[in-house]
């Protein structure tokens, strides 16, 4: 806990220290063999939904803990220290309920929030098609409008919880128009014409069901969709801002994962007749290690706070993922470095950490993209 920086609120710190007992006794213990097995983490998330850690950002008043981001990130960062899949997963659902709860209506809310907000479902986010990732606008998933609501056709690729989720939140293009023709709309699992693909197979999170899931004539009505027709890649652009600070989270706490079982390994591991943590080939790559897990939580924590303060955060929020996946992926690379051959056997966590570590560079849009981001709102600022 001592890492994490501290909250004086008591709130917070029961709020930390519940997350904490949660992380120890109910997701540390499974979290190797689920991974092994491929096993998704149902059992998991519905705990952490009865402790209400699957609503922390959102209103009270519709079920949620209206919780800042400053603080509820630090509870993904907690559970990403633990568990990478779950982590992940406790992130896209919030990002899957960011638009109903910032764009929809009063009614909508009030008839859909409580139930998202529940802690007894899981949600989903499509966005990505397989031939428009970073490309958003690109999409070729349709909702063709019909008497009452809208069809949607097509697929939606790379769906973190596809098949597994009660519900998904879902942009498809309503008009060719390449920035005001997508539309965003909320339809539940068991509407007629869903279906998930088998899930991929992956390199890491393999306990996080990531599959594509299509749509084959899904009616969605009128009451489903979420702002304005044409309001979709807004409304997409601005969950992604919120998704990304979910990732630099999570990417810090797999960061710390790996760099305190490198320090407990170098401590215990005898070279030349001392630990080699003594040795400066060791200890500098761990100093360098420290310096970066807590470089990617300060930058978390600065566009958490200008978040928090209704200020601009996009660029903020690109730089966290941008420095704490790149950062990730250096830590857990390196911590297979320190501890040699068993790194690279499955005795030990930190090859895991390492294949995970990898996707984070990729969702929530690369970190090319997000240096694109960058550039451009350096380039809008100064003129």
């Amino acid at each position: 806990m001592s890492s994490i920086v501290e909250t004086s609120s008591e709130i917070a710190d029961e709020l930390l220290s519940l997350t904490a007992d949660i992380c120890a006794r109910s997701l540390a213990p499974h979290a190797s063999a689920a991974e092994q097995a491929e096993r998704f983490p149902r059992e998991q998330f519905r705990t952490l939904g009865e402790a209400g850690l699957l609503s922390l950002p959102y209103p009270e008043e519709y079920g949620g803990a209206e919780l800042p981001a400053e603080l509820y990130l630090q509870v993904f960062e907690m559970l990403g220290r633990t568990w990478a899949s779950v982590a992940v997963g406790v992130s896209v659902h919030a990002l899957a309920c960011l638009p109903m709860a910032s764009f929809g209506t009063d009614a909508q809310k009030r008839r859909w929030l409580p139930w998202m907000l529940s802690g007894d479902t899981l949600g989903a986010y499509c966005l990505s098609e397989a031939h428009a990732g970073s490309d958003p606008a690109a999409m070729r998933t349709r909702a063709t409008r019909v008497d009452g609501g809208y069809v949607l056709e097509g697929a939606k690729a790379w769906t973190t919880h596809g098949g597994e989720a009660d519900f998904y939140t879902v942009m498809a293009r309503t008009s060719p128009d390449p920035r005001s023709g997508i539309s965003c709309f909320f339809v539940p699992a068991d509407a007629a014409g869903l279906l998930a693909s088998s899930p991929e197979r992956k390199l890491g999170l393999t306990a996080s069901t990531t599959a594509t899931v299509n749509f084959d004539g899904v009616f969605v009505p009128d009451e489903r969709v979420i702002g304005g027709i044409g309001d979709g890649l807004r409304i997409a652009l601005a969950a992604l801002d919120s998704g990304r600070l979910g990732i630099a989270a999570i990417a810090t706490g797999l960061a710390q994962a790996a760099l305190d079982e490198s320090v407990r390994y170098a401590r215990g591991r005898e070279a030349f007749g001392q630990p080699i943590i003594r040795h400066e080939g060791v200890g500098f790559m761990l100093a360098d290690m420290a310096a970066t897990v807590e470089t990617g939580r300060a930058m978390y924590l600065v566009a958490a706070r200008r978040r928090d303060r209704r200020q601009s955060f996009t660029r903020e929020a690109s730089i966290a993922k941008l420095v704490a996946t790149d950062g990730a992926m250096a830590v857990t690379m390196n911590a297979v470095q320190v501890l040699g051959g068993a790194g690279y056997t499955k005795d030990f966590p930190v090859e895991r950490y390492m294949r995970e570590a990898k996707v984070m560079q990729i969702f929530e849009g690369t970190n090319q993209i997000q240096r694109l981001i960058i550039a451009r709102d350096l380039e809008r600022a100064a003129s």
